[in-house]
This record gives C-alpha cells, sequence and structure tokens, in this order.
C-alpha cells in the first residue's frame, strides 16, 4: 500500500472520528439539557387549602341565587342543566344593564328552567312561564360596564312581568346570552394582574371565590350579621382561616383549575339584603372600608373600594361538588 493510500485512510479515519465524536458529543448535550430540565423544573404541589361547602349559581345577574349540591364548572361559570351564572340580564330599552345597583328588588326574583321552559318568580308576583329558545325574538345590542354585549330578547310578556314588578315609570326587558354570541373582554378596560378570560354579564372574572370565615371576620365588626349570599359568590369555602383565599393563585377542586383574576372589589350592592331586598348604602360596605382597601400600589385597579372575595379564571373545566377538597397548586 503506498503512502498516498495510507495518507487517505488516516484521513478518512480522522473525518470519521470527528463526525463521531461532534455527534456523541451534541447527544451529551442534548441529554444533559433534558436532565436539567428534568430536574431544574419546579414539580406542582398540592396543598389542601379547604374545602367546599356551597356552590351558588345566580342565573339571573341582580337575582335570586340557586343553591345546588353539585353544577359544571365551564369557561364562563358555573352551570346546571339550561341554568349557567349570570346568562339572563334586566335591559332598559335601549339596551343599558340594569342590577340590584339601580333596582335592588332584583335581588328577590328567581329565574328557574324546567321542561324546556323559563320560570320567572318573584314576591305578590304571579309565575311567568315562557319558552326557553325564542330564536324569532329580536337579538339586543346591550351595554355591560361600558362594553358591547348581545342578548336574546326574551319577549314582551317577561317585559311586562319585570317592568309591573319593579313598579317604576321605565320599561324593562329581559335578554338571554346564547353560546354564539360574542362575550366581552374586561381585561381591555381594567389593569388586571392576570388577564380575564371571556365573560358574559358577570363583572370581571366567571367564578367568585369566598370562604366562610372571611365572613365570620366581617360579621364580628358588624351590629347586625350578614350572610355569605350577601356577595354573591359561586364556590363558598370552608375549613381555611379569613381571607386565606386572597392568596391562593392556582387552584385544583376535583379535576377542575382556577387561575385567579382579581380581588373582588365592592360596591352598594353588598348593602342590600338577600332575605328583603332593602338597600341601606352603609353596611357592611362602612366597616368593611375600615379594613378592606387595597395597598396604595393597587389603588389604579381598586380605586376606594373595599376588596372581599376573589374572581377567578377557568383554566379546565369540569364537575364541582358540594364537600371538594381544595388545593392550591404551588411550584
Amino acid at each position: 500500500m503506498s503512502n498516498m493510500d495510507l495518507r487517505e485512510l488516516a484521513v478518512n479515519a480522522l473525518a470519521r472520528n470527528k463526525k463521531a465524536a461532534l455527534l456523541a458529543g451534541g447527544v451529551a448535550v442534548l441529554g444533559f439539557v433534558g436532565l436539567g430540565y428534568k430536574y431544574l423544573r419546579k414539580p406542582e404541589q398540592l396543598v389542601r387549602v379547604g374545602v367546599v361547602s356551597k356552590l351558588l349559581i345566580h342565573p339571573l345577574k341582580s337575582g335570586k341565587a340557586m343553591s345546588v349540591t353539585l353544577a359544571e364548572c365551564q369557561q364562563k361559570g358555573l352551570k346546571l342543566g339550561d341554568l349557567q351564572d349570570r346568562h339572563w340580564l334586566v335591559v332598559t330599552e335601549d339596551g343599558h344593564m340594569v342590577t340590584g345597583r339601580q333596582q335592588p328588588g332584583l335581588v328577590l326574583v328567581s329565574l328557574a328552567a324546567e321542561g324546556g321552559q323559563v320560570c320567572l318568580n318573584g314576591p305578590n308576583m304571579e309565575e311567568l312561564r315562557f319558552p326557553f329558545k325564542q330564536s324569532d325574538n329580536a337579538v339586543i345590542n346591550c351595554r355591560v360596564f361600558g362594553e358591547d354585549i348581545q342578548g336574546r330578547d326574551c319577549g314582551e310578556e317577561s317585559s311586562r312581568w319585570l317592568t309591573r314588578y319593579l313598579g317604576v315609570e321605565i320599561t324593562f326587558r329581559l335578554v338571554h346570552y346564547e353560546p354564539q354570541m360574542t362575550a366581552r373582554r374586561p381585561e381591555e378596560s381594567k389593569p388586571l394582574h392576570q388577564q380575564s378570560e371571556e365573560v358574559v354579564y358577570a363583572d370581571i372574572g366567571p367564578v367568585m371565590l369566598l370562604s366562610e370565615s372571611s365572613v365570620k371576620d366581617l360579621n364580628s365588626k358588624l351590629e347586625e350579621e350578614v350572610t355569605v349570599e350577601r356577595f354573591r359568590p359561586n364556590i363558598v369555602i370552608s375549613d381555611c382561616e379569613a381571607f386565606d383565599e386572597d392568596s391562593w393563585e392556582e387552584l385544583q377542586i376535583g379535576s377542575v383549575r382556577l387561575q385567579r383574576v382579581m380581588s373582588c372589589g365592592r360596591c352598594t350592592f353588598t348593602t342590600v339584603d338577600p332575605e328583603t331586598g332593602v338597600m341601606t348604602r352603609k353596611e357592611p360596605l362602612e366597616t368593611l372600608k375600615s379594613y378592606r382597601l387595597c395597598k396604595p400600589s393597587e389603588k389604579h385597579i381598586y380605586k376606594s373600594s373595599p376588596l372581599f372575595g376573589q374572581l377567578h379564571n377557568v383554566k379546565k373545566t369540569g364537575i364541582l361538588q358540594v364537600g371538594d377538597v381544595v388545593y392550591k397548586i404551588s411550584r
């Protein structure tokens, strides 16, 4: 074999070895990175923080709460059968929303669904029933907190019923949100820490969560106690300390995952008694303002509203039940 042949063999072997070395090095680096990622990535930890003691659905915004033992937790709120949280809304003829802030008597109106019909009930009123689906009715452009959202008009009978019940010189209409309609994005007008998902007629977040202990803490400062229903939560938590819920950024309840959006800033609606429909404009709001105002750095979000309860997005849908253990997710 000539010297030229030997040199060629040596060069080829060196090239092969270099390529193999580079390949081996690459695999080693990838393996190290993968191994590092595996051990550097913090695993999730589920920490038990409480138990679901009550589930409340408010089909009509500002209407009477419906207490349930089980509910679907969907992207746009709690649902049971045909009833979904805050999917019906009272509006004026020009489409502006009407809530318990303007008409406190709304808290005594219950809206139910059965056999393909919607049932409206209120004090000193005959029950009104009308079809759940009224596809021939007009779709109204509504204004909810200055933003546009649609609603299917529920007809003349429901309009007359509400107008007669509320007893003021204004015509009211009832609208219903349907799945094909475009929802609202409240974060467009709110400087939130976590962006809210789309919501229907709810204020900011699709799920509001509050602990029994927080209400107990408030009641210790009031002359007349209030119930948890006054604050219109969807999920009520027991077996925790007062205001623990303020620090729960991400929760697991059954198969459901919730992500905190912001605290719930409170207004004069808290001064409406859910049992009588009477608004005092004083308590418990004044007491809440004495010890539940936001930090100065958050005044651009909450202004002078006291904070009570937490608003959440639904990151993973599923079934919620009274008695479910609530876990805080930490990493």
